[in-house]
């Protein structure tokens, strides 16, 4: 979770339909591989490393983003979780990017940076959001640079140094309704204050949208044609 998103839907991130199902489509596209060491880079709230501490076999996880206000070492399932303001890939074999590469002027020189400092056969899993076409003010307000396709990612793991092993589209079941409320969001205002969508929702709406997105996970790693999210996996061979 985005640091500057903490907040905003209240204390229900654990169970916000948005990080539930993207936690289970990141879990989905390791394809059943079990990582030992992960390294979460701009890891936010460290949610993603925490769900794969507790559901998978990775004996440690170290989370590292510049806006936290101090370092510190916690336990998560009975595992050590660090939290960082900076650091290498090390001996860590799974180094996760959700939703980082957007933020950076220079998406590729600072992948390519983490990939040279890797070990071979090391497994990057990155999230971006997808179709330039959407931007909006969301995208505003976190700072992003730009938006993704699966083409533009496959080739920036490539150029980063790395062997893509899948890409494919996630929230492919909302996106009629966000392309509609963001085409509608353009015609009623010229002049709209970025601010993010994410926001908590009443618990059934909460549960309905969580329901049909789990759903999806289920297929999406065979997505190739749309969605909100885009995923890449590649390794470094």
């Amino acid at each position: 979770m985005d640091l500057k998103e903490v907040g905003l839907v209240g204390s229900s991130q654990k169970s916000h339909w948005y990080y539930t199902s993207k936690a289970r489509a990141l879990q989905k596209s390791l394809g059943g591989w079990q990582p030992h060491a992960i390294l979460d880079v701009g890891a936010g709230t460290g949610y993603f490393a925490r769900m794969l501490l507790q559901e998978t076999s990775a004996a440690s996880a170290v989370c590292v983003d510049p806006g936290y206000a101090d370092e510190r070492s916690e336990v998560d399932a009975g595992k050590p979780i660090a939290f960082r303001r900076s650091g290498q890939v090390g001996q860590s074999d799974l180094v996760l990017l959700m939703d980082v590469l957007e933020h950076i002027d220079d998406d590729v020189s600072f992948l390519r940076e983490l990939v040279t400092s890797a070990d071979a056969r090391t497994t990057f899993v990155i999230s971006v959001p997808a179709f330039s076409w959407l931007w909006s003010p969301h995208d505003e307000f976190l700072g992003h640079r730009r938006r993704y396709t699966a083409g533009r990612l496959a080739r920036l793991i490539k150029a980063a140094g790395l062997t893509p092993v899948r890409t494919f589209y996630m929230f492919a079941a909302v996106f009629p309704a966000v392309v509609v409320q963001r085409i509608l969001g353009r015609w009623r205002s010229s002049a709209r204050a970025p601010k993010s969508d994410l926001r908590e929702h009443h618990r059934w709406t909460n549960w309905v949208l969580k329901q049909i997105c789990l759903a999806e996970c289920a297929i999406a790693t065979r997505n190739r044609a749309f969605g909100l999210t885009v995923f890449g996996v590649a390794r470094k061979i």
